[in-house]
């Protein structure tokens, strides 16, 4: 080789390094509660109106918001019902400036025949008091629930169960994923339709912006792996993407790469160790995506986000993690960032060392200084923290 040659490839080499390290932000944890149950789910949204987000959460008696700036604690609707919350839905879906807040609880996932329930909540004159809960039909297991943009019509409120009526160890009947319409009067019937029926152990799901319409489509990991929903015509249509069927994913959202690219993200299986990140084919003949695990070192995988945390203009990942029911492992947060366009490699730095057993997190600009941050519940920490976004190092 030409000592050109080596020189031009040394360059090369050198100006790879350097484009591929990828800006950290560095974060600043504070502890908003200490005293929580179990911290089931959490979202962000503006309660009150004054244009500031506020933190709300299902805990396993209680749902509550967390009032921005000073973070003090105010009860939505307490035993809602028997038996423990579990999930919420909070977002402004009216244009009026504040929340519309849907929950979920009587959760049992052994019970697939009598569990579940699914409520909206409506808003007192003022809304630091009580909150009257307004039941609606369900099915078992209700599990995770999400406002979802629904073409030009507004939105409705999405609510995935864990299992189908009736099924044993995650076989039988498959899970009926519902579509609610909120009427004028939320205490008249609401329009209910069928999305799906066909997948089990859908733990998760996420809305994103699949194709160029205004409508977002549904990414829902499952036992059998990685489906995308889209709506067409007066129906749903289902793609597989990926996945190990019969293990499935626990957790997935979806992200954007370097130069536009698109990725998803999943926990596997549900309640597992890997994080693991999906890209699309690169064939017309290859149908599913490619699988990349990023890391298999998380210990009860449960909590999972994406966003563009250093402001660089594509989509970092963040993963939580419980460790339930292992004595002595660590628990925390992780923060994963691409290093290239192609999505094949990640570099993982840490967020939270062993104080956050994360049960559920998400990101959200709290102080409006352009930055994303994190808000994570803990189940056997007890706690819910912000980790506020310092920029990048």
């Amino acid at each position: 080789m030409t000592l050109l040659r080596i020189l031009f490839c040394a360059t090369a080499l050198s100006t790879a390094s350097i484009a591929a390290e990828p800006k950290i932000p560095a974060f600043e944890a504070v502890e908003v509660d200490s005293k929580i149950e179990i911290g089931y789910g959490v979202a962000v949204a503006d309660v009150d109106g004054d244009g500031r987000k506020d933190i709300v959460l299902a805990d396993k008696s209680v749902f509550v918001w967390y009032q921005n700036p000073t973070w003090k604690k105010f009860i939505l609707a307490e035993k809602v019902t028997p038996i423990d919350h579990v999930c919420l839905a909070a977002a402004d879906i009216d244009g009026d400036g504040k929340a519309e807040i849907a929950v979920g609880a009587g959760w049992n996932p052994g019970d697939t025949v009598n569990s579940g329930s699914v409520h909206f909540l409506i808003a007192p004159k003022d809304h630091r008091e009580l909150w009257t809960p307004i039941a609606l039909p369900h099915e078992p297991t209700v599990h995770r629930m999400r406002w979802v943009r629904h073409g030009t019509a507004g939105f409705v409120l999405v609510v995935v169960p864990l299992h189908g009526r009736g099924n044993q160890a995650g076989k039988g009947e498959g899970v009926k994923t519902l579509a609610y319409t909120k009427p004028s009067d939320p205490r008249t019937p609401w329009k209910t339709e069928v999305i799906d029926r066909s997948l089990h152990m859908t733990h998760n799901f996420d809305p994103m912006q699949w194709d160029s319409d205004v409508e977002s489509e549904l990414l829902i990991a499952s036992k059998e792996g990685l489906f995308v929903l889209n709506r067409s015509g007066a129906g749903w249509e289902k793609q597989r993407l990926g996945g190990l069927d019969g293990v499935g994913s626990g957790e997935v959202r979806a992200g954007r790469l370097p130069k536009g690219g698109k990725f998803i993200a999943t926990v596997e299986p549900m309640h597992g160790n890997s994080v693991v990140v999906y890209t699309p084919p690169k064939a017309k003949s290859q149908s599913e995506w490619t699988r990349r695990v990023v890391d298999d070192t998380v210990v009860d995988g449960h909590a999972l986000a994406t966003g563009d945390l250093a402001r660089t203009g594509s989509d970092q990942i963040v993963v939580g993690w419980r460790a339930m029911n292992r004595p002595g492992v660590k628990v925390g947060i992780r923060l994963y960032s691409p290093l290239n366009p192609e999505g094949t490699e990640w570099k993982t730095s840490l967020v939270d060392d062993n104080a956050m057993a994360c049960e559920d997190l998400c990101l959200a600009d709290l102080n409006n200084d352009g930055r994303l941050d994190i808000v994570a519940a803990g189940r056997a920490t007890k706690n819910v923290k912000i980790y506020w976004n310092q920029g990048v190092k």
